[in-house]
């Protein structure tokens, strides 16, 4: 798996999710429930995962919706 976007803002997470799920791009919202443990602050970032094998589609698909400035640095 590798981090594409870490963020605390909900609404982008949401955002992205529905982008990923357009195109069909298996991922997962990590650190999503730690809401628990910092008091629903939206203090901790969640990190949104897309398996190796994707990560290059999800992130063309972000930079075309225009998101590629949240995009994390890619590491390979």
């Amino acid at each position: 798996m590798r981090e594409i976007v870490r963020t605390n803002d909900a609404v982008l997470i949401s955002a992205i999710e529905a982008l990923l799920q357009g195109a069909a791009i298996e991922h997962v919202v990590f650190d999503q429930n730690m809401s628990v443990l910092e008091g629903s602050i939206g203090m901790l970032p969640r990190r949104v995962m897309v398996a190796d094998d994707q990560a290059a589609a999800a992130r063309r698909l972000l930079t075309e919706a225009g998101l590629g400035h949240e995009l994390r640095p890619d590491d390979e």
